[in-house]
């Protein structure tokens, strides 16, 4: 079985290494882009990508302008965009889910529900 592979999107390193080492260590291949913008680029090229975890808050394009972005390169419909966010107020989940998100996830992250979410990939 080929691992799966996982973007993570996300303006701080430190997020990004947290992720990738929990994902790694439960099989999961993983990279990076600390911009919507390199997201971007990487999901316009032939790299293989089974899943986005896309922060919401990011300076410059945040998560709520990339989701229909991403949504709209034909070679990635299908690709589950999940949503991060640090802000776990009411109504955040419907606004993530409203702006194409096909998953949501507050931080701190709680793996177990971040796995369940990926286990449909």
């Amino acid at each position: 079985m080929t691992k799966k592979k996982v973007l993570i999107v996300d303006d701080d390193s430190r997020n990004i290494f947290a992720l990738s080492a929990t994902l790694r260590a439960k099989g999961f291949d993983c990279v990076s882009s600390l911009s919507a913008e390199d997201a971007l680029r990487l999901l316009n090229s032939d790299e293989a990508i089974d899943a986005v975890l896309l922060d919401m808050m990011m300076p410059e394009m945040d998560g709520y302008e990339a989701i229909p972005l991403i949504k709209q390169i034909p070679s990635r419909v299908g690709v589950p965009v999940i949503s991060v966010t640090a802000l776990a107020m009411l109504g955040d989940k419907e606004k993530c889910l409203a702006a194409g998100a096909d998953g949501y996830i507050s931080k701190p992250i709680d793996v177990d529900k971040l796995l369940q979410l990926l286990s449909t990939i």
